[in-house]
């Protein structure tokens, strides 16, 4: 009508894929905090077990799998064979098939070579915080790109950084080196444990690692304790 006053909504303004990118390494910069002592520590017990700075890098570049890396070091410095270690980080990573399926379908309209771009950055890291920022509603490809980008710089960087220094430090393991995957995981485990279901999770994947440490040689004990405690979580929460 005539005499009533129009209201005229704005709408803001899709953000540019810039932005977008931009946003998403602001994002990501506390994971390349963190990335950094991390892949330096990589790096230097990489340098331990026969590596030299390049291939410990190009290892860190092509991989991004922290968890994965520091597993296949310990089980070739246990005398493992090659089939084992390969074995033990395919399990390891499959978490990995996961995250990768959660993320791709916030990613429908993304062409699928992009999806694949994005899944090679997906850590355990990177898709807690593109989660979180989707709850937001504020992710998109570009924005989770960002993310990727610099977390995967901060790992390689470390690693690099790790791997050239590794000769004026000596033995690694008088600093408790080994133990800095397992202090970064026990951080995640505190940040991402939301609710009783991930605690008791968490206790019980704990007690299946002491028992399988005992029962298994070697580093077997990992890859039973992941599979074990993931059919057990998919069983009793379905």
């Amino acid at each position: 009508m005539s005499g009533m006053p129009v209201t005229t909504v704005k709408q803001s303004p899709c953000p540019s894929a810039r932005s977008s990118f931009t946003r998403g390494l602001k994002l990501g910069l506390p994971i390349f905090l963190g990335y950094m002592p991390v892949g330096m520590a990589f790096g230097i017990l990489a340098k331990t077990q026969g590596f030299d700075a390049l291939q410990a890098v190009v290892c860190s570049a092509t991989a991004i799998a922290g968890a994965g890396q520091f597993i296949g070091l310990s089980l070739m410095h246990a005398g493992e064979s090659m089939v084992g270690v390969i074995l033990a980080t395919t399990v390891v990573n499959l978490r990995y098939v996961l995250f990768g399926a959660t993320l791709s379908s916030h990613l429908g309209s993304t062409p699928l070579l992009g999806q694949a771009a994005l899944a090679f950055s997906v850590t355990d890291e990177t898709f807690g915080v593109n989660i979180d920022d989707h709850r937001r509603g504020l992710a998109n490809a570009y924005s989770m790109a960002g993310v990727g980008a610099i977390s995967w710089l901060g790992w390689v960087l470390g690693t690099a950084l790790g791997a050239t220094a590794a000769g004026f430090i000596g033995d690694p393991y008088r600093f408790g080196v080994a133990f800095a995957m397992p202090a970064m995981f026990t951080a995640l485990l505190v940040a991402q444990a939301e609710d009783r279901r991930h605690i008791i999770m968490a206790i019980v994947a704990g007690v299946l690692a002491i028992a399988f440490a005992l029962l298994l040689p070697g580093k077997w004990y990992i890859v039973a304790t992941a599979i074990t405690a993931s059919a057990i979580g998919a069983v009793i929460y379905r």
